[in-house]
């Protein structure tokens, strides 16, 4: 960012404060148009993703007592949050989340930040493409092309045509209001795998265990790449009319996100126990109306998201060919060339849950509670007292979680493909 930081709105101590509440409210009406309650809407939308699909799993991979490493985890991405809005109070000319590492550490940080906001945005957007092709064919498992393609790869091959012809567009409004469904997507699924279980005679019967040491790093993992919305929270932070209630938004937010993801985990566990699969709703009789409905929403809402997710990658590396990303034939050869690596990889590599848990682990906690931690330190070192220490435990925590994370998942994705 150019220029000098007013030292003003630097804050050093707990956020809802009475004079930053005040300074803050002068720049309310000058931009945004945000309520609380719209706010939260897509605050919450922001935070409800697959990852619902995947708890049961997270949970089946490390115990019943793993469920306090979700709330743990929860509160710590909470955290992270609240110092993205002391980042942006300090200088209050940053606009997105690449803009607080530059505050931090210059092109450099912003480079950083970028890479790995747009390297999980692809790689999650590559796991649609799993997932579409595993729930499509759960419920068509007996198409085959040939004896080297599959049912699962006919159906990946499938959903990119089907997805790429949004990826050619560059008008994504009518696709952000359909992908603004995702809280009634994610309710519907929650409804319908409840129901199941106590009226379609699946029942509750499975104990699971109470702590399976050796699968807590995917469970983090996974844990943590359900709470990977921070990129999003400056652009929600200065969409909003009064941001000194950002605070109550993003608590707000958190606290009904976790819950949602604690009562997929917990129901999906009784259900099934330790053999639930890595999506919830390949463990759903196909038979059942319900559980069609819950695989037709599932197959649905990533299908709306694809484009809109994909778009900032897409944006970022034309930006690098200047002389030629406004040209039709370049956009199409590009774009088509981008979503056939994503094809590649779900083809090569289709393991929905070791491959979240590898984004998990390696970049939503990054992008998440590192990175945030370290932006937050640089900026206001000088402002820190005892909460130094809190932050910089955080810092750590999140550093061995990627590293331990990180290695369970790539050790499994090399067993699964061996």
């Amino acid at each position: 960012m150019e220029g000098e930081v007013s030292e003003s709105v630097m804050v050093s101590h707990p956020l809802l404060e009475r004079e930053i509440e005040a300074e803050l409210e002068t720049y309310s009406t000058e931009e945004g148009n945000y309520s609380f309650s719209k706010a939260f809407f897509h605050g919450l939308n922001a935070l409800s993703g697959v990852g619902k699909l995947s708890v049961p799993f997270a949970l089946a991979s490390g115990g019943w007592l793993t469920l306090l490493l979700l709330f743990l985890i929860s509160m710590a991405a909470f955290y992270t949050g609240l110092l993205i809005k002391r980042c942006m109070e300090a200088d209050l000319r940053i606009r997105t989340y690449p803009d607080i590492g530059e505050r931090a550490f210059g092109k450099t940080g912003r480079t950083i930040i970028s890479v790995f906001m747009f390297a999980e945005l692809y790689l999650v957007v590559t796991g649609f493409l799993i997932l579409e092709g595993d729930n499509l064919h759960n419920l068509v498992p007996n198409l085959n092309l040939s004896t080297y393609v599959g049912g699962k790869e006919c159906f990946v091959l499938i959903v990119a045509l089907i997805v790429l012809p949004s990826v050619y567009m560059d008008d994504l409004s009518i696709l952000s209001y359909i992908s603004a469904t995702g809280i009634f997507a994610s309710i519907v699924i929650m409804v319908s795998v409840l129901s199941i279980g106590a009226f379609k005679g699946v029942g509750f019967h499975g104990k699971g265990d109470v702590l399976i040491w050796s699968g807590i790093p995917t469970t983090i993992s996974l844990y943590g790449f359900c709470y990977c919305a921070h990129p999003v929270l400056p652009s929600l932070y200065n969409s909003m009319k009064k941001k000194h209630q950002f605070s109550k938004v993003l608590l707000l937010c958190f606290l009904c996100a976790t819950i949602g993801y604690a009562w997929m985990a917990i129901t999906g566990y009784l259900m099934f126990g330790s053999k639930v699969k890595s999506q919830i709703t390949l463990n759903l009789p196909t038979d059942k109306f319900v559980s069609k409905i819950a695989i037709y929403t599932t197959l649905v809402n990533p299908l709306s998201k694809y484009a809109l997710m994909l778009e900032p990658v897409v944006k970022s590396i034309e930006s690098r060919f200047p002389n030629y990303q406004n040209k039709r034939w370049f956009k199409f050869w590009f774009r088509t060339g981008l979503v056939a690596t994503q094809v590649t990889i779900a083809l090569f590599v289709p393991f929905f849950g070791y491959l979240m848990s590898l984004v998990g682990a390696l970049l939503s906690i990054t992008t998440s509670i590192t990175l945030p931690c370290v932006c937050y330190l640089k900026i206001s070192w000088n402002y820190l007292k005892s909460e130094a220490v809190l932050v910089i435990s955080t810092t750590i925590l999140s550093i061995l979680i990627t590293i331990f994370g990180t290695y369970t998942s790539v050790v499994h994705l090399y067993m699964e493909l061996s």
